[in-house]
């Protein structure tokens, strides 16, 4: 799983809360970052927020899905936005998860089956 999230404490209770569950854990703090590792490694999963240095989430989740069309991207994100959802979406996301969230196994369902 590659989490990217600009925020560390966000980013250390998604570490956590997926590391117990199975997961071998990676993070991106930008989406530059992200996408350079993209390029070499290929997670099942990809937690995203939008907001983000440098590049968005949204230009990230699209040179995700032309990277990696197979891989899951679940955006995670404060923005509760119609717009942006659809847009995810549109793109090829999986899920759109609002912040703030909770760490149970029915709010993450997307990402754990």
């Amino acid at each position: 799983m590659l989490i990217v999230e600009d925020e560390p404490d966000i980013c250390e209770c998604l570490q956590q809360f997926f590391s117990r569950r199975g997961f071998a854990v990676v993070s991106s703090f930008s989406g530059e970052e992200a996408i350079e590792r993209l390029e070499s490694e290929v997670p099942d999963v990809i937690l995203l927020d939008i907001l983000l240095p440098g590049l968005t989430g949204i230009e990230v989740l699209k040179r995700a899905k032309q990277l990696l069309p197979e891989t899951r991207v679940v955006i995670i994100t404060a923005l509760d936005r119609a717009d942006l959802r659809e847009q995810a979406i549109r793109y090829g996301a999986a899920a759109y998860i609002t912040k703030p969230f909770t760490f149970t196994d029915a709010e993450w369902s997307v990402v754990l089956r």
